[in-house]
């Protein structure tokens, strides 16, 4: 079995065994067509692991906190899907240019307060980004939660991710590429 088989398992394994706020059960997984009809909505393909927590464990509604979001279709819990989200911050982006939502950025979980955590869909491991928006200004709005999701996976596995009690106030790294990445880079 491989490394990511083995990961698959666990997230598997807790996804039935635990159920974040607002989801009553574990929602089937999505099929390879309503996958196929995110992909096209968004215009880019989601990583790999990614697609598969949603083909093969469950259109969200497990993971850390509020859990993942569904791809395509709205949860039980009310929370907007996946695709639904990232288009309405890219369009939100495009009326307020201090405010610009990167590229191939998937809002894949809410935390409340209106925090995300975003799988940058551009990198090869699908690092994953926290978007703080209660910042002053976007610059200062984005983080490095994990540099993979494998290790975002992980670290709500063990326990040990920034949002458990017993690593409250951990500092996540600022992501530098943010102005490179929303076409918003200032001459300096």
């Amino acid at each position: 079995m491989t490394e990511i088989e083995q990961l698959l398992a666990r997230v598997s394994a807790e996804a039935r065994n635990s159920r974040p706020w607002g989801w009553p059960s574990l929602p089937e997984p999505v099929d390879a067509a309503t996958l196929a009809r995110a992909e096209s909505t968004l215009s880019f393909t989601v990583p790999p692991l990614l697609a598969a927590l949603y083909l093969r464990i469950g259109d969200g509604g497990f993971g850390p906190e509020y859990g993942l979001l569904p791809l395509l279709d709205s949860p039980p819990s009310g929370e907007p899907a996946v695709v639904a989200q990232y288009l309405a911050h890219r369009e939100s982006g495009r009326k307020d240019p201090e405010w610009p939502w990167p590229e191939g950025v998937l809002p894949i979980s809410h935390w409340g307060c209106g925090m995300y955590a975003c799988v940058d869909c551009r990198t090869p491991d699908a690092t994953v980004l926290l978007f703080e928006p209660n910042a002053d200004e976007a610059d200062h709005a984005w983080y490095v939660d994990a540099p993979t999701l494998t290790a975002w996976l992980h670290t709500w596995l063990d326990g040990t991710g920034w949002y458990d009690e017993s690593h409250d106030g951990a500092d996540l790294e600022p992501w530098g590429d943010f102005r490179i990445r929303t076409g918003a880079a200032r001459a300096s």
